[in-house]
């Protein structure tokens, strides 16, 4: 009896010590971007309501930014510059606007995705996909309306005014 007690243990605390702490249980994953769900294009006036945010917020730092909006398919529907913005932001702003509708996630993702290197560097290939922060999908009613992209400054401070314009569109009315 003894001896068939010894060896439960000499069996039994090498399986414990080798499970190591607690396990959590796996957390769900994140909700992929690919069922966002693509709604009406974006209006004018939204377009507009959106960009005003963004310039305010530029405005309020002193930030030149050109801010582009445009529908689902990325098809411009508003446009705007700051005087004395750089004039390589004009083509930017509306690129990242671009990516983020047409990849439905920010930019900021994909410059993530491409600093992390290894399989990030995949989307080098991916045509239109702009690695920098600036670009942000436009949501209403939990679908894709449009994008916004903000160009002019560093890019966390585009990325900033972008996150702005899609707060005002997202918040309770």
């Amino acid at each position: 009896m003894f001896l068939s007690s010894a060896l439960k243990s000499l069996v039994l605390v090498p399986l414990l010590l080798a499970a190591g702490p607690e396990q959590k249980p796996p957390q769900p994953a994140a909700a992929s971007a690919y069922t966002i769900p693509i709604g009406p294009s974006i209006s004018l006036d939204l377009a507009k309501k959106a960009a005003a945010a963004a310039s305010a917020e530029a405005h309020k730092n002193g930030w030149f930014m050109a801010i582009a909006v445009v529908d689902p398919a990325g098809t411009l529907v508003y446009y705007e510059k700051a005087d004395n913005t750089q004039l390589g932001s004009a083509r930017v702003a509306l690129d990242k606007a671009r990516s983020a509708a047409l990849y439905k996630r920010p930019t900021k993702a994909f410059q993530d995705a491409l600093a992390a290197g290894g399989n990030g560097l995949r989307i080098l290939r991916l045509e239109g996909a702009v690695p920098v922060d600036g670009g942000v999908p436009l949501m209403e009613a939990g679908k894709l309306v449009g994008a916004i992209g903000v160009s002019g400054d560093l890019s966390e401070h585009d990325g900033q005014c972008a996150t702005v314009a899609a707060a005002v569109l997202s918040a309770p009315k």
